[in-house]
């Protein structure tokens, strides 16, 4: 093999596994509070602060969306798919303090992966999950609570990878 020949295979390399790094996947469980099926979620992040979830109850009910790593550097505005239909329970709606586009919800939220799902009949489940290590995202295991439009909650946990 020729130096140029082993120079592009090096490269591609490095951009293989740069674009590897970018998607992390992985799972949790959840169960709804006061009895229900439990869940089970599935993560996707695209980069370090936004990605897909899904969550599939035991019945074979399932809810999909956006999440969000929230950060100091978030802008409220790159995050409008978190409050669709939720206005219609106020601002604060089912003591979920600070779930509205203002500023005091980057300063609570910092630190945690927040999302909004919502199953093909159009009801949503809001999700708020603490980070056990913040660097490295979902990645590195967390835990918190789901909340559907009915109010009913679910606790959710993460393992770390």
């Amino acid at each position: 093999m020729n130096r140029r020949s082993l120079q592009m295979g090096l490269l591609a390399l490095a951009v293989g596994l740069a674009g590897a790094a970018c998607t992390t996947m992985g799972t949790g469980t959840g169960e709804t509070v006061g009895g229900g099926p439990g869940v089970r979620f599935d993560w996707k992040a695209e980069d370090a602060v936004k990605g897909q979830m899904t969550a599939t109850f035991a019945d074979g009910k399932t809810y999909s969306g956006n999440l969000f790593q929230i950060t100091s550097e978030t802008r409220v505005d790159d995050m409008a798919p978190l409050w669709i239909g939720w206005h219609r329970f106020g601002r604060r709606g089912f003591g979920w303090d600070y779930w509205d586009a203002g500023p005091e919800f980057i300063k609570h939220y910092s630190g945690r992966v927040v999302a909004n799902l919502s199953d093909p009949n159009g009801d949503h489940m809001r999700c708020n999950f603490r980070l056990i290590r913040p660097g490295e995202g979902m990645e590195g295991g967390g835990a918190g609570k789901c909340q559907l439009s009915d109010g009913h909650t679910i606790d959710a946990t993460f393992p770390a990878a």
